[in-house]
C-alpha cells in the first residue's frame, strides 16, 4: 500500500474527527492546551488503534462489525450531540465548566470511539489485502491528531462569534454526522 493511498485514507477517516472537533471547539471557552492535548491525543490514539484491532480480528467477525458499526457510531454521536443540545437549552452561567467539558471522562471516550469506528473497518480491509498495518495505523493516527487540533481551533473561533448558540450548533453538527454515517451505510 503506497504512502499516498494511506494518506488519502487517513484524511478521509480524519474528517469525522475534524467535524467533531469543530463542534467541541465551539463549546470550550477558554480553549486551553489541555483541551487540545486531550482531544487530539485521544482521537489520534483511537484512530491509530482501531485499524490494528480491525486488522487483528481479520475476516472472522467482518460481517458482524460491518452490520453494526454505523449504528454504534450513530448512537454515540446522537447521544453526545443530544446532551450538548440539552446543555445549551438549560445553559446557566453557574454550570461548572468541568462538568460540561466534552474533552473529559466518558464524553471523551465515547467521542473517540464514535469517530474511529470507520478505522476499524479499514483495518479489516487491510487484513484482507494481507498488508502490514503498522505504517497505515501510524499515519492514520497522526493525521487524525492534526485534523482534530485544527478542528478545535476552527470551532473555537466560530464559537466566539456566535456566542451561547455555539453549543447548540455543536450538538446539531454531531447529530448530523451520526445521521450521515448511518445513511451512508444503509444506502
Amino acid at each position: 500500500m503506497s504512502l499516498l493511498t494511506v494518506l488519502a485514507i487517513a484524511v478521509g477517516l480524519a474528517m469525522d474527527a475534524f467535524a467533531v472537533a469543530v463542534a467541541v471547539g465551539t463549546r470550550l471557552h477558554p480553549l486551553t492546551f489541555r483541551h487540545y492535548f486531550r482531544l487530539s491525543f485521544h482521537f489520534g490514539l483511537f484512530q491509530a488503534l482501531m485499524p490494528v484491532i480491525g486488522w487483528y480480528l481479520g475476516t472472522k467477525v467482518e460481517h458482524l462489525i460491518g452490520s453494526l458499526d454505523h449504528w454504534l457510531a450513530f448512537a454515540l454521536l446522537v447521544w453526545i450531540g443530544g446532551k450538548m443540545l440539552f446543555d445549551a437549552y438549560r445553559h446557566k452561567e453557574h454550570i461548572n465548566v468541568a462538568l460540561a467539558d466534552p474533552t473529559r471522562k466518558w464524553s471523551l471516550v465515547l467521542l473517540s470511539i464514535a469517530t474511529s469506528i470507520d478505522a476499524l473497518a479499514v483495518g479489516l480491509s487491510v487484513a484482507l489485502l494481507q498488508v502490514s498495518i503498522l505504517m497505515p495505523s501510524v499515519v492514520i493516527g497522526i493525521v487524525a491528531l492534526a485534523f482534530t487540533a485544527i478542528g478545535l481551533l476552527c470551532g473555537h473561533c466560530l464559537g466566539a462569534r456566535i456566542g451561547r448558540r455555539a453549543e447548540f450548533v455543536g450538538g446539531i453538527i454531531l447529530i448530523v454526522i451520526g445521521a450521515r454515517i448511518l445513511i451512508a451505510h444503509l444506502i
